[in-house]
């Protein structure tokens, strides 16, 4: 019969302004039935605690606690596993190429609790590739204390993040500088992807990735995660989904793309599911309205496919004439001509397939007005952040963080100095929209 080394993880500080360690205290040796009964009673549906298997160490787990602490139990003679210091030294591409190492963001986010001896990583690999965030879900309860017991997990598994944060408590941590690598991803290969670009801010959130955390998620009332935003913008982290929404399941995830050109060359947010070299399919379909950004079409393969190409042909039938097909596709005989390549235009056969000028994409749709009382405080809604991000183009933004689907009044005075550029005055540059100066806008379609 299996036997256990057991001990517990405790997180604590020595005062306020110091990282918060974890503290060991080893408890003896349990048998089997000891484990299966601790096993049973956390898979009970009202338990406080929850259990997470070491991913290095086979037969070994944790068991999350609602009061912060951690339990570890190791099989007795299983091999050691160690987190070794980290590698400060960045790989490069090209032998003697000296690229940039500076970083235009914070490397901590103010009033963050630093969990351990903050030196989880080091400089990136390819800092000359864009900025971007990764998430991840913890697989776990949210609230509660359970952010120090799965913040003690992540380091006692050596899987630390840079960012933890609790959508439930708004609870924000940090295991190292946003400045370098976190552990949290496998490599793909010889290629480190926790090193991947300008930044590449990991962030652990509670919760999982089957049940999305964003749902009932108001940012508004969450002033660490609207700093978490915007610490990323300042590293140039840019709105979008280079691969796409999250996979909405783990098999949407296992046939999805995870694509290398477009991990390695842009820059946005990306979930865990999307890295090359990893198979996990957290967070889920969170929503990308709240952590902002707009999906681009997903890839079908490892590597990009062109975008399918908006050209047509046409079948030459009996009695058709080069001008009448020309006329009838709103283009001209001289563009079919150049476009086939045909040396009589008046030798057309039945049947004959002609290409056609790629139709103009249609013009862009734009948000049509929803009224002046659509505007109120408590309203969420993605017209809500296209407008924001319009007024930020137009030279208007008044915003310290965003703008978000949340209407407030950063918004309002956003839009009142729009209305102040459009020449209006008095109450009616009072920053609730109105028709006129909505139209006037051209808020994109959502």
């Amino acid at each position: 019969m299996t036997e256990y080394h057991v001990a517990i993880d405790h997180p604590e500080s020595p005062d306020p302004d110091s990282p918060v360690q974890m503290t060991t205290t080893y408890l003896g040796v349990c048998d089997q039935d000891h484990v299966d009964e601790v096993r049973a009673i956390a898979a009970l549906d009202d338990a406080p605690r929850h259990v997470l298997e070491h991913p290095h160490i086979d037969g070994a787990f944790a068991v999350l606690r609602e009061d912060g602490d951690l339990d570890v139990y190791v099989p007795v003679g299983a091999s050691e596993y160690r987190v070794y210091d980290p590698d400060p030294g960045p790989k490069t591409e090209i032998e003697g190429l000296d690229l940039p190492r500076g970083a235009s963001g914070p490397a901590y986010i103010s009033g963050v609790t630093r969990f351990g001896d903050q030196s989880i990583g080091g400089a990136m690999d390819y800092p000359g590739n864009p900025p971007r965030f990764t998430w991840h879900t913890t697989e776990s309860p949210a609230g509660g204390n359970y952010f120090a017991s799965i913040a003690a997990y992540l380091i006692r598994v050596g899987a630390e993040p840079q960012v933890i944060y609790d959508p439930v408590t708004d609870k924000l941590g940090q295991f190292g500088p946003l400045t370098q690598s976190g552990r949290a991803l496998r490599n793909d290969g010889s290629r480190r992807t926790n090193r991947e670009g300008k930044v590449n801010i990991q962030v652990e959130v509670l919760g999982r990735a089957a049940a999305p955390w964003t749902k009932g998620f108001d940012p508004a009332d969450k002033p660490n995660f609207r700093k978490l935003l915007a610490a990323g913008r300042a590293h140039g982290v840019p709105d979008v989904w280079p691969a796409g929404k999250p996979p909405a399941t783990a098999s949407a995830a296992a046939k999805g793309s995870r694509s290398r050109t477009t991990w390695q060359t842009k820059g946005g947010h990306y979930a865990h599911a999307q890295v090359p070299g990893n198979d996990h399919w957290d967070p889920g379909a969170i929503d990308t309205a709240i952590v902002p950004g707009k999906p681009v079409v997903a890839e079908t393969g490892s590597d990009p496919t062109p975008a399918p190409s908006t050209a047509t042909t046409y079948t030459v039938k009996k009695g058709d004439t080069l001008s009448a097909i020309a006329t009838a596709h709103g283009t001209t005989v001289a563009k079919l001509v150049s476009l086939n390549s045909l040396k009589d235009p008046d030798d057309l056969a039945v049947g004959q397939k002609l290409k056609l000028p790629a139709k103009k994409p249609a013009p862009p749709a734009y948000e049509p007005f929803p009224g002046a009382a659509f505007f109120h405080g408590g309203r969420h809604s993605p017209i809500v952040t296209a407008m924001g991000r319009r007024l930020v183009q137009e030279g208007c933004g008044r915003y310290n963080s965003g703008p978000g689907p949340n209407w407030t009044n950063a918004d309002r005075n956003s839009y009142a100095a729009w209305q102040r550029k459009l020449g209006f005055s008095g109450d009616d540059a009072n920053g609730i929209p109105g028709k006129k100066s909505w139209d006037a806008l051209k808020v994109p379609n959502v």
